[in-house]
């Protein structure tokens, strides 16, 4: 028997900020939730199971929060399921959502992520102490500039690439009223001149620390019809995972992410990722990785990547738009930071994308990674069925 098909009905976010502390963890969730089913033209009675995704618990020291938040999601009495895969865990969230459809154990499913860093500190949460890990880096910075850095050695890339992504990614920012960071002044010589945190990541060149949540309602073909605004068609998603540390791996084009894109690239029939694809959603927290996943998912040969971004490629009215919400540079709540890459990508083929739309978009990618570049998720919709 096929899959059934999967259509995203429904999306809502909250405005991505430092700190909400006029909402609790439940009503952070809540809010995001009543946005997705207010597209969908739904309520809570619609919802047949939900399933939820944060970064570790210890962030916020609130252990197993699915536990109390059921009710907030208007999960009581229904199936709740709760997934975690470090930062990817919003892209996997709504990709064990999506298996559920597909495999018809569900009708409708409303799938949810969200982070409330204010109430945590994810920087020094990452920095174990000793004997965990040495005492040689402070947070995930820290871990990643060395990848960087030998992706600069690697591909020959001038030490400017860095800043002009980040320029570009809080421009297309200001397009966005959900983004966390709106800089009006923002210049490329601000980024450049910003202070050095971990060689060769600049300031500007990192992700903020937000509150946030977003939501999806996935339905079956069924439900798609019943819509009340043309879906999101899921046309190929696919999960990988490799250890932090192994004999031969690559810190800087990892094998996971390779065999992930080309999973979803197979499903989705996409012979030429560069040509057949309109519009990326990316996770880059920092800003040298657009260049670097760039290579790792085949829209550039190896070394190239960087190419693309310093000839304009992935500007908003470029060839190939890359994080033209702002990306993971402009709103950062950990556990949602993959769902909303995974919901933005469906806003541009739904061509609900507002200010920041990429004209005429049919197919576009979502992407999360995790952990030490380990943990990938990804899917790949469009604007038409899967089969049509």
């Amino acid at each position: 028997m096929s899959k059934e098909p999967v259509a995203v009905v429904g999306i809502g976010q909250t405005k991505h900020v430092a700190a909400r502390r006029d909402v609790s963890l439940a009503g952070l969730v809540r809010e995001a939730s009543r946005r997705a089913l207010d597209d969908a033209g739904l309520t809570w009675a619609d919802i047949d199971a939900v399933v939820i995704g944060k970064a570790p618990d210890f962030f916020e020291g609130v252990m197993m929060p699915e536990l109390y938040l059921a009710d907030a999601l208007g999960a009581v009495g229904k199936p709740m399921l709760r997934v975690h895969t470090a930062g990817s865990v919003g892209g996997s969230t709504a990709l064990v959502a999506a298996g559920l459809i597909a495999s018809r154990v569900h009708g409708t499913v409303l799938t949810c992520a969200f982070e409330k860093q204010s109430e945590s500190n994810a920087m020094w949460g990452l920095s174990l102490p000793i004997p965990f890990q040495q005492p040689l880096l402070a947070g995930a910075g820290g871990f990643f500039a060395p990848h960087v850095r030998a992706y600069m050695r690697r591909s020959g890339a001038p030490d400017t690439v860095g800043s002009l992504v980040a320029y570009k990614d809080r421009r297309n920012a200001l397009k966005n009223p959900y983004a966390h960071l709106h800089e009006h002044d923002i210049t490329l010589e601000k980024v450049q001149s910003s202070p050095m945190l971990w060689d060769p990541i600049r300031y500007s060149e990192t992700c903020p620390s937000s509150d946030g949540a977003c939501a999806m309602v996935l339905t079956d073909r069924a439900g798609a019809a019943r819509a009340p605004r043309p879906p999101a068609w899921m046309h190929g998603g696919a999960m990988r995972s490799e250890p932090t540390l192994f004999a031969g791996k690559d810190a800087v084009s990892p094998q996971a992410g390779k065999d992930c894109a080309a999973d979803v690239y197979r499903q989705a029939g996409i012979a030429d990722p560069r040509r057949d694809i309109d519009a990326v959603e990316m996770y880059v927290p920092f800003s040298w990785y657009e260049p670097m996943w760039l290579e790792n998912l085949g829209f550039a040969a190896e070394g190239e990547g960087w190419k693309l971004t310093e000839s304009g490629v992935t500007e908003l009215d470029g060839d190939l738009p890359v994080n033209m919400s702002g990306g993971v540079l402009s709103s950062n709540p950990i556990g949602a930071s993959g769902m909303i890459r995974f919901a933005e990508a469906a806003l541009q083929v739904r061509g609900q994308a507002g200010e920041h739309q990429v004209a005429g978009a049919r197919r576009a990618l979502g992407h999360a990674y995790g952990g030490g570049s380990q943990f990938f998720s990804m899917w790949l919709v469009g604007a038409e069925p899967p089969d049509s």
